[in-house]
């Protein structure tokens, strides 16, 4: 029995793969640390080589757009200028500054009608009382001729009350907006310490016109 003849050697074999090699350059240009250099494009708004900035109204907002308080402002060279990176403008401080104002003349314009008035109510009182016989109990007729300058001060005082309330509630809203704040304090601190000056500067008054009145003094 003969034996079958062996296969035929391949004429041609394939050739071996070639090893592997890496690109001699990167597809997007070789990264580094420094950033883009001087000359290039987009050095200004820090954009590496091979890259481009998008058109300025490609990623445009709608109109009337602005970004919410406290965000980051973008480059107008990235499109910061689609978005508005105007600064947010600063807010009046008028809210303050009239509370501050009223808050002086309730404090000071009151507390010295109130004290011209007092003075002019002890001296005729005590010219009243001294005129007549000493009783235990007061008479409220010896008010009888300053009657006007009891009408000034009463008038005074809820004057002066009314702008006192008036400053402290407006210089609180100053101080929490943030329209004049530091009027607005100042507003705050007259106006809540406006009764006790006006207190004590008629007390003192009253009590002055009433020792001129009475002789009391000399």
């Amino acid at each position: 029995m003969s034996r079958p003849d062996a296969s035929p050697a391949p004429q041609n074999p394939p050739a071996p793969p070639a090893a592997w090699a890496p690109p001699s350059a990167a597809p997007f240009g070789t990264p580094t640390s420094e950033g883009p250099a001087p000359g290039h494009p987009g050095a200004a708004a820090g954009i590496p080589p091979g890259w481009s900035a998008p058109p300025a109204g490609a990623y445009a907002p709608p109109p009337g757009y602005a970004p919410p308080a406290g965000y980051p402002v973008v480059p107008a060279a990235v499109g910061g200028a689609a978005y508005g990176a105007a600064a947010p403008a600063k807010r009046s401080g008028v809210l303050g500054m009239t509370a501050l104002v009223l808050a002086l003349v309730a404090t000071v314009g009151a507390s010295l009608v109130g004290a011209i008035a007092s003075f002019n109510i002890g001296l005729g009182a005590g010219r009243e009382i001294s005129s007549r016989a000493f009783t235990g109990d007061f008479d409220w007729g010896v008010l009888t001729p300053v009657r006007d300058w009891v009408l000034l001060g009463e008038v005074s005082f809820w004057v002066g009350t009314a702008l006192g309330v008036w400053a402290l509630i407006q210089g609180i809203v100053a101080i929490v907006t943030s329209r004049g704040r530091g009027a607005g304090i100042a507003a705050v601190v007259i106006a809540a310490l406006g009764p006790i000056a006006f207190g004590a500067v008629v007390q003192g008054l009253l009590t002055a016109g009433l020792a001129a009145g009475t002789g009391i003094g000399g």
